[in-house]
């Protein structure tokens, strides 16, 4: 029988493998990196496509600097804008550009392909189901 931390070592493998190919993908046919990606999706799911930075930095579990370089990463393609908060003229708004939702629709079927064949390919498809089946998540 495996130990919890036998299937601990073989979940953060999966999940490295997948990410790696996702970000392969993505870099290659969109320009993008994985980190992009998932902050245009997240900023395409928020209310009004816009997140305070500290918001989102919580969103994808970055630190404060970490998430300032993406964000200028996103600016410099003018995939996002940052924009002051009308009651706090301190906090600073991250907003998805017309253009940023464009290129996350671009992206969006590539990074399904590359999910469903990297999960078949690294044994993610019977880690989802497992996890499905207790009922987990």
């Amino acid at each position: 029988m495996l130990k919890r931390s036998d299937s601990w070592l073989n979940l953060t493998q999966v999940v490295a493998n997948v990410e790696s190919a996702l970000a392969s993908v993505l870099q290659a046919r969109h320009g993008i990196g994985l980190s992009e990606y998932r902050a245009l999706e997240v900023l395409a799911r928020s209310p009004k496509s816009e997140l305070r930075m500290q918001e989102l930095a919580a969103h994808l579990r970055l630190n404060q600097s970490s998430v300032s370089r993406l964000v200028e990463r996103l600016e410099r393609d003018s995939l996002t804008i940052r924009d002051l908060c009308p009651a706090d003229k301190r906090g600073v708004y991250t907003v998805l550009t017309s253009e940023g939702r464009a290129r996350l629709q671009r992206a969006l079927p590539d990074y399904e392909s590359a999910l469903d064949a990297a999960l078949a390919e690294h044994g993610g498809e019977q880690l989802l189901s497992a996890q499905g089946e207790t009922g987990a998540g």
